[in-house]
């Protein structure tokens, strides 16, 4: 157990973390170079002392130079919860947050609320705008849970954000530490003070904002040093709570930046400046801000569940990760937003009222099949809700509308589809298994007479799409994905037993519903796109992974043109990142590689066949609207 001199003492005087207003020991003041007492009393804990020996030892530097250089970095880190700041830094907010209405999940909070006196809660957040900062933190404490030291990227340190922010609770970070070992060493031993302080954190899984709308994948650094101190250390279990954010619309100057960064034009570094600029983008009517809680994991009972199954405990922290990101899928509703996106994406035209209607009305009926929530518990068969919907979209420019005919039609706008897509993809892990299973059964029609096997195609396309969804593990997958089935095919009984041609023909003219093309196209577009990128290039070249995405937007922007891919949409250079993850995985990328450029014209072959398959399933839907 750490000094408990040391412990419970990372907040600063006037503190509001409920009650635990704590001080420095006299021996970390003795060895703070620094009045702030995050530095003097991390710098005063055994744990960072026994680090920065062995990296004395290790670096060839002397010590106390390497105490100094911790220090900084600390300083970098320390923040604190300041009543009058706090109280200024929640008004900030209430005016930023004025175009939106915040829908936050109480039942949820009050099950947390029960955890907070017993456990240090890390809430682990879907980040979807910088907005974030202002929904999350200050909405705790209103539900008797104490304020969280929340965790932000260096590059919003700047002045007076930064100064600011900091004595609100925000710690901020760098992004880049793999040249700066001293810096690791005393975010560690940060991070495992907090835990020790049993405060409350808040980061976002995902290292950063989504691009797509979508969740990204988990990053590992911040849990894993939570998941050292939680094993390292004699403290209360530490609780991590998932938690879903949805906007029904991103503000005007993230969305631009959304498109800018899609289209390779790299990150516009945020600065006073900047910052003036985003809140002058705040003053339209946005819709609602959703919050809502996934079930909380109990860390170091989940860690000796995972030890068990594997004693190695290679992958522990990572599973734990994916677990927590499926949780914050599964609590994340559907907005209206969302499914009026996923009617006009799909028709790929414009819509006359009627016509959305009829769109969603299958969707409505899956999503009640499913038992899935949709946002604010609204009705998305409801013309009202649908036409307010249709209207603030078409007010923010995502989509047009026409009124000179007989009737008001909407469409999505120029340059639009891909912002389109990002409010369609807020619900895209809903329908991820439906589109499986669509392809699943469209693979079975086309086979013939041949042999099938849909357990083994469900299985291939979950490795394929491994690195853009959040997959549970296999036995799991196994179950809901015979659930998914049997809503299509209700004799289908096992995954063991694969539907004839003839019976999967037969399911695939009864269904009212099909999104296969709206959930995997873009993304197998993106791929394919990338695919051919890798069977052009030169054996003997090295790989530039920045000029290679620079190569696939051009290459994507021709494939629009002349019509080879469905739209814009997928011409993204997020996507094409991940993809080339998979294409990693699958040793595509080096030139060195056994057999690399046979392997690389399967992978072209393997995505052109579900391309053409997709194909299929969006004919399909085609005629159910025509």
């Amino acid at each position: 157990m750490a000094d408990a001199g040391v412990t419970r003492t990372l907040l600063s005087e006037g503190s509001a973390f409920a009650g635990r207003v704590l001080r420095p020991s006299s021996a970390a003041r003795r060895t703070a170079p620094t009045s702030t007492p995050a530095v003097g009393n991390v710098l005063g804990s055994a744990e960072l002392e026994q680090g920065l020996q062995a990296a004395a030892t290790s670096l060839g530097r002397p010590v106390d130079e390497l105490r100094r250089e911790a220090a900084e970095h600390l300083r970098e880190m320390s923040a604190s919860h300041n009543p009058v700041v706090l109280a200024g830094w929640s008004r900030l907010g209430q005016w930023m947050l004025r175009g939106y209405d915040v829908l936050v999940d109480e039942e949820g909070l009050a099950r947390v609320r029960a955890l907070d006196s017993r456990h240090a809660l890390a809430f682990l957040i879907s980040h979807r705008s910088y907005l974030d900062e202002w929904v999350v933190p200050p909405t705790l404490p209103r539900f008797g849970i104490a304020m969280p030291f929340g965790v932000a990227g260096a590059n919003l340190d700047f002045f007076p954000l930064g100064p600011i922010a900091r004595r609100t609770g925000i710690v901020h970070i760098r992004r880049a530490t793999a040249d700066i070992p001293i810096y690791k060493l005393a975010m560690r031993a940060f991070m495992g003070q907090l835990v020790a302080d049993r405060a409350n954190l808040v980061w976002s899984i995902e290292g950063g904002r989504s691009r797509t709308g979508k969740l990204r994948p988990p990053r590992l650094g911040l849990l894993r040093y939570v998941v050292d101190a939680a094993e390292d250390r004699d403290t209360d279990e530490v609780m991590l709570v998932p938690v879903s954010i949805v906007y029904d619309q991103l503000p005007a100057a993230e969305v631009e930046l959304m498109t800018s960064e899609a289209r390779g034009k790299g990150k516009t570094p945020e600065n006073a400046r900047w910052f003036l600029g985003y809140l002058r983008g705040l003053d339209r009517r946005l819709g609602r801000i959703y919050m809502d809680i996934g079930e909380p994991i109990a860390l170091r009972a989940r860690l000796a569940e995972l030890r068990l199954e594997d004693a190695s405990e290679a992958h522990s922290v990572e599973r734990v990760a994916l677990e927590v990101s499926h949780r914050i899928n599964r609590a994340t509703p559907v907005t209206p937003t969302a499914a009026v996106c996923v009617a006009l994406l799909a028709a790929d035209r414009a819509l006359a009222l009627e016509e959305v209607l009829q769109t969603l009305e299958p969707l409505a009926d899956y999503l009640g099949s499913r038992d899935w929530p949709i946002a604010g518990g609204a009705d998305i068969t409801d013309v009202a809700t649908v036409r307010r919907a249709l209207q603030d979209l078409v007010t923010s420019g995502v989509l047009t509308s026409f009124s000179g005919g007989t009737a008001t039609v909407w469409g999505i706008g120029p340059e639009q589809h891909l912002i389109a897509g990002v409010y369609r993809n807020s619900a895209i892990h809903v329908l991820v298994l439906r589109a499986i299973a669509e392809v699943a059964f469209v693979s079975a029609s086309d086979l013939g007479s041949g042999t099938y096997d849909a357990w083994a195609e469900c299985l291939r396309l979950r490795d394929l799409l491994k690195f853009e969804f959040f997959f549970p593990d296999r036995k799991q997958f196994a179950a809901e994905l015979q659930s998914e089935l049997r809503l299509i095919a209700p004799d289908l009984q096992t995954l063991d037993v694969s539907p004839s041609a003839e019976d999967a023909e037969r399911h695939l003219g009864s269904m009212r519903l099909f999104v296969a093309h709206l959930v995997l196209r873009p993304f197998v577009d993106a791929y394919a796109i990338v695919a051919e990128q890798l069977l052009s290039l030169d054996d003997g070249s090295a790989f530039e992974e920045k000029r290679f995405v620079s190569q696939c937007l051009l290459l994507g922007q021709q494939w629009v043109l002349q019509r080879r891919i469905s739209s814009a949409e997928s011409v993204s250079a997020e996507m094409f990142q991940t993809a080339l993850r998979l294409a990693r995985h699958r040793g595509l990328v080096e030139a060195t590689a056994p057999d690399v450029q046979q392997r690389r014209s399967d992978f072209v072959d393997e995505i052109r066949v579900l391309q053409r398959r997709v194909a299929q399933v969006a004919a399909r839907a085609a005629r159910l609207v025509s």
